[in-house]
């Protein structure tokens, strides 16, 4: 049996929640006005007949309603406009947008506003008819001209304090309905407990590690991060070399960071979901698993239309001590409009954020994302720290001041004291460079491949790894993303152990290896010798520390070639172009940090860094007119519109045509879509209606695609596709 709560104790418990959430950022007035209006409309006498005649705890929502005579949230809207003229607007959009999500003002709220629209008008008279006197009045006047950052910051503050109503409002409720449930929320150990058992890891670590050079070069980037950590909250750069102990070191960093300036939480976000996989597993031999909160899905299904809202994961809203996410996650959060994305911004207030791999930040959506950082740092109490081998060029300075109107990052600091030198220190290898005016064909790459024991080529498409894999000798191992997970994975613990086996002389056989990019995303294995298909010059550099990682030799040898054909179009034919251009013109070592900066400036230069105009749909207009929903919309990292899922039947994955099954019988259930990403593949829409057309697959509900053909996936191949679809490298990111 439901049990009733009473709207006015509801709207008092919402008030104060959002009131105490917003208070660390100075806006717990404005918080306390939103959620004691935020469900206004609820007194009206047609909602209130509704919703006692109703079951289901859901009811409320606006999405279930139909009549115009039981909506409520336009009314709460329309009083802060009545109560505080234009400046109301800033609450309207938080009250309108409490169950759909904050709007667009033109083409949205201001129709839903406007005086000529005679529902709005009548859930409003008689909501104000029905309403305590005391819930209508407001108090001081709505002062916007302390809005953090000014106008280039209203749009962010707004997302702040929405973060902080549709928050409260969740809690309050799930407090009432399920007790348990909310009481099952508290229990993460202290971030000192968590830098206690960092302290007891890293103790137990140096004692047993190995005199060498590569060690006491972690063991200095250890210290320096300890060291650094003491300074004032802001923005900071971690440069180390691939190899140098960086995640474990930011993670002292950030906790010794955290403890000292009274921070809330770390947050991890990573550009690949293998990654944040490895780097979660890291942390929970640390820390200990239960304090480790990581948040990732490939199937990220609107929560706004599912039946029930009870169903919500531990990440819902990253009220945890350590989070490890992805840059999707993280960055797609920020520019919401959705309720459920833009419900954990308000836990990043107070909060340290590393940004590994800092060099995928994807370039045309670099100014807002720049924009947003250097607010987070300045105004809501933030630390990020930029954490990479190849530092990109974001700082502030003359080319981001002047050129186009760019803005960079504002007083960036460095922790490690002399990274020219780290990097000299940490060389393992030799980077040989090709012809620029000539293309070696596939058979001649085969040769050369051939030709070494122990050897890995990176390549740019799925495709040319194919190629190249069907040129070389039976053995070779081959990774592509037309792989599931659960394969990947297994070939790449396949390779770590036979690496492991040849370094101790126990496998004599030679060891090939075929694969895309996606071995440089945080796969740690290590090659004497590494073939990279010509790149980004940041794609080599990842590709290099691949090579020699523990300094198995004096110098590994990384080795360059012109494929025959260039780069896909996009941002892989743009970093080929910019790396080039620089390394026409430099006669020094390919990976000299000094380069970085000048790729990067060579890279940005080309591109719009904010081809979607989301800068401009986020300023505000005279009247407070903001195009949220329109923003959230353009601000994807992912250009997945073209893309689709395969769920393939992976013979090493257990139980996968049980899951199956159950998929085709009870539909894209949460639960059973995450045990499915192991077995899952991205591939371009026509490719997956030319396999369903042909009987290989069956769309088994919109957008989710089932192997019916036993034949369709290979054992060592993955997914068969005739067609040489380039899907670009971010597709990995989730």
């Amino acid at each position: 049996m439901l049990r009733t709560q009473a709207l006015f104790d509801h709207l008092t418990a919402v008030s104060a929640l959002a009131c105490g959430f917003a208070a660390s950022f100075g806006a717990a007035d404005v918080a306390a006005l939103a959620g004691r209006w935020h469900d206004l409309g609820k007194f009206r006498p047609g909602f209130q007949t509704y919703i006692r005649g109703q079951g289901d705890e859901n009811v409320h929502l606006e999405t279930h309603i139909t009549s115009s005579d039981k909506t409520h949230s336009i009314a709460g809207a329309l009083h802060a406009v009545e109560r505080f003229g234009a400046a109301g607007r800033s609450l309207a959009y938080l009250i309108a947008g409490h169950h759909g999500g904050l709007p667009d003002w033109h083409g949205g709220l201001d129709a839903r506003l406007s005086k000529d629209n005679p529902d709005a008008r009548r859930e409003y008279d008689e909501a104000r008819a029905g309403a305590p006197p005391e819930l209508l009045s407001a108090g001081a006047a709505l002062d916007l001209r302390q809005v953090p950052g000014g106008a280039k910051g209203f749009a962010l503050w707004l997302r702040m304090l929405f973060s902080c109503l549709v928050d409260a409002d969740f809690l309050d409720t799930e407090s009432f309905m399920d007790g348990d449930k909310a009481e099952s929320r508290a229990g993460f150990a202290s971030l000192d407990e968590l830098a206690a058992r960092l302290e007891t890891h890293l103790a137990a670590l140096q004692a047993s590690a190995g005199n060498t050079a590569v060690n006491a070069l972690r063991a200095e980037v250890l210290a320096q991060c300890r060291a650094r950590a003491a300074e004032a909250p802001g923005l900071f750069s971690l440069t180390v070399p691939t190899g140098g102990g960086k995640t474990l070191s930011s993670l002292a960093f950030a906790l010794e960071h955290a403890r000292r300036h009274r921070k809330k939480r770390i947050i991890y976000a990573i550009p690949y979901t293998s990654i944040v996989e490895q780097t979660a597993d890291v942390f929970a031999r640390v820390v200990g698993a239960e304090n480790v909160v990581e948040h990732h899905s490939q199937a990220d299904y609107d929560e706004e239309t599912r039946d029930t809202l009870r169903a919500r994961l531990a990440c819902e809203n990253w009220d945890a001590p350590l989070v490890v996410t992805t840059n999707v996650q993280l960055f797609e959060s920020l520019f919401a409009a959705k309720v459920s994305r833009c419900r954990k911004l308000h836990n990043l207030v107070d909060s340290v954020i590393v940004l590994d791999e800092a060099q995928c930040l994807p370039p045309e959506f670099l100014q807002p994302i720049l924009d947003v950082l250097n607010l987070l740092t300045q105004h809501y109490g933030m630390t990020v720290v930029l954490c990479t081998a190849t530092q990109p060029a974001l700082a502030s300075k003359t080319y981001f001041d002047a050129a186009k109107n760019r803005r960079g990052l504002d007083a960036v600091r460095e922790i490690i004291a002399d990274p020219t030198e780290l990097y000299q220190c940490l060389k393992r290898v030799v980077v040989e460079l090709p012809d620029w005016d000539e293309r070696s064909s596939w058979e001649e790459i085969a040769a050369l491949l051939a030709a070494e024991d122990c050897v890995l080529a990176i390549v740019n498409t799925r495709g040319d790894a194919r190629r190249l894999w069907r040129l070389l000798p039976a053995g070779t191992l081959h990774l592509s993303a037309l792989m599931c997970g659960a394969h990947r994975a297994k070939v790449i613990e396949e390779i770590r152990q036979r690496l492991a086996d040849k370094r101790a002389g126990r496998d004599d056989r030679p060891l090939r290896v075929v694969s895309t990019s996606l071995v440089e995303a945080g796969v740690d294995v290590s090659f004497p010798v590494v073939y990279r298909a010509f790149a980004g010059l940041d794609s080599i550099a990842q590709a290099a520390g691949r090579c020699n990682r523990e300094g198995e030799q004096e110098r590994g040898r990384v080795v360059v070639f012109q494929p025959p054909e260039a780069p896909p179009p996009g941002h892989q034919r743009l970093a080929a172009d910019a790396c080039l251009d620089v390394l026409r013109s430099w006669p020094g070592d390919p990976l000299a940090l000094e380069l970085f900066e000048r790729y990067f400036d060579r890279l940005y230069y080309g591109i719009d860094l904010d081809r979607k105009g989301i800068v401009r749909d986020l300023t505000p207009g005279p009247g407070l007119e903001v195009q949220f929903r329109s923003a959230a919309n353009k601000f994807r990292l992912i250009d997945d519109e073209d893309q689709t899922t395969v769920f393939v039947r992976y013979a090493g994955y257990s139980g996968i045509d049980a899951l199956l099954f159950q998929l085709e019988k009870e539909g894209p259930e949460r639960w059973l879509m995450r045990k499915l990403q192991r077995c899952a593949v991205t591939v371009k829409r026509r490719i997956a209606e030319r396999l369903a057309a042909s009987g290989d697959v069956a769309e088994v509900f919109p957008g989710c695609f089932v192997q019916r053909n036993d034949l369709l996936y290979d054992p060592v191949l993955g997914l068969r596709d005739d067609e040489d679809a380039v899907l670009p490298a971010p597709t990995l990111v989730i």
